[in-house]
């Protein structure tokens, strides 16, 4: 915990408590705001007993009759689930996954009511930036493992000590090892305010964000909120599409006339994401408590998180079929693993049920931001529209791979735009 600088307020508390403590002086609303603002180390244990149980229930899987068609347009197709469940039942190591994120320093701290779980790594480069990245679904901290090297210790990657970053994850509420809400009201905007909140207690004083998927959104919305300590955003998923556009391909409408070769090709693109792709998103966003399945059937859970998007689930077919892609087997599964294993299937999912902003249109950000589109992202972002979208625009930049979990399957391409996205922001930093 000495790794971790704390603000003045927090350092008051605690020398008060420690003066204190032993006389047991302190005012009892003192101590309650120490111990609610603790920050707790946190470590990966699951019984294996859960793990025995994840096995059994996946070789007990009763299977539906195989698909009618020869593409996967009726869905993940039997053979690559059915692939996928019979290496997660007999040659899948969890253990390796949790060693991996063992290594790595986890805490828990309570914010606002609820458990927030989240990984903090400090660079050991002076002046290195604090970022915190955010997950999206069907995503987890297992999405960011890969980059947390590259970005806190830039010089070991081909990079620059000035591009170094202190590094902050955390698992959205009802996700991976957080806590559960049991009550309404964790929005994206709330999560986004919360952010601040989890930064400015480890002490930072200035940081910037990042977000893809919903981590774009709350990502987005810190920008929209503009805490003086948050001096830029950077986005793989930005929220850019112009409102009459944006309405014309979720109805199924012609596109506006006069678009540009790069804004018919993002248009063609989100208009077959509303027609093909949304259903577990209106599933979600109406009835998530529906899904017992999703608590019940490791491979059920497995299924509705593969069916994402078009070319993420092409990739993880193509990696099941022993193709060698960004993703492994491994990669695949620790991420539905510890879905299954935290029990999180239905609480993720509500937060479809809480948002209530458009997902892909513009927030009306007002600080710095940079923006990285991967070409197979579910609508390739352009730079015209990201310009309007964001007047402070500092960075764009298309990337020649990646899909939507871009930190997970290209995490070189990711770490560079990163570090470049905020390196306009890095003087700033220094002279406050």
């Amino acid at each position: 915990m000495s790794a971790i600088s704390l603000s003045p307020t927090r350092r008051s508390l605690l020398a008060m408590s420690a003066a204190a403590g032993a006389l047991n002086l302190l005012p009892a609303h003192l101590a309650a705001a120490v111990d609610s603002n603790a920050i707790r180390p946190f470590h990966v244990n699951i019984p294996e007993a859960d793990l025995v149980d994840l096995r059994r229930r996946v070789k007990a899987t009763r299977w539906p009759a195989k698909e009618t068609v020869t593409d996967q347009s009726q869905g993940v197709q039997l053979a690559t689930i059915q692939k996928l469940a019979r290496y997660w039942s007999t040659e899948y190591d969890w253990r390796k996954c949790e060693a991996k994120l063992n290594a790595l320093p986890h805490f828990i701290t309570e914010i606002d009511g609820l458990d927030i779980h989240f990984i903090h790594v400090r660079s050991k480069h002076e002046n290195a930036l604090p970022l915190i990245v955010t997950h999206g679904w069907p995503g987890s901290i297992i999405e960011q493992l890969k980059i947390v090297d590259p970005l806190t210790n830039p010089t070991a990657h081909g990079a620059s000590a000035s591009d170094a970053f202190h590094l902050v994850i955390p698992s959205m509420p009802g996700y991976g090892f957080s806590g559960k809400p049991t009550a309404t009201g964790w929005d994206p905007d709330r999560i986004a305010r919360a952010w601040v909140v989890l930064m400015k207690r480890l002490g930072y004083t200035q940081f910037v964000a990042q977000g893809g998927d919903w981590g774009s959104l709350i990502t987005d919305q810190m920008g929209v909120q503009a805490a003086p300590e948050l001096l830029a955003i950077h986005t793989n998923m930005p929220g850019a599409v112009p409102n009459d556009i944006n309405g014309a391909a979720f109805t199924g409408a012609p596109a506006p006339s006069g678009l540009a070769a790069d804004e018919q090709h993002a248009f063609d693109r989100l208009a077959f994401f509303y027609k093909h792709g949304l259903g577990y998103a209106i599933e979600m966003a109406n009835r998530p408590q529906t899904l017992y399945g999703l608590a019940d059937s490791p491979v059920g859970l497995a299924a509705w998180m593969l069916d994402h998007d078009e070319a993420s689930e092409a990739l993880m077919a193509r990696v099941f079929a022993g193709q060698s892609e960004g993703l492994t087997r491994d990669d695949i599964l620790d991420n539905i693993t510890l879905y299954w294993l935290t029990n999180t299937g239905i609480s993720s999912g509500r937060l479809y049920w809480e948002n209530k902003l458009a997902f892909f249109a513009p927030k009306n950000v007002a600080i710095p931001v940079a923006v990285s589109v991967f070409p197979d992202e579910i609508y390739a972002a352009p730079r015209s529209w990201v310009e309007k979208a964001y007047p402070k625009l500092i960075h764009y930049n298309r990337l020649p791979k990646g899909c939507h979990f871009a930190a997970w399957e290209q995490p070189q391409f990711f770490s560079e735009e990163v570090r470049a996205g905020f390196r306009p922001v890095r003087k700033v930093a220094k002279a406050a």
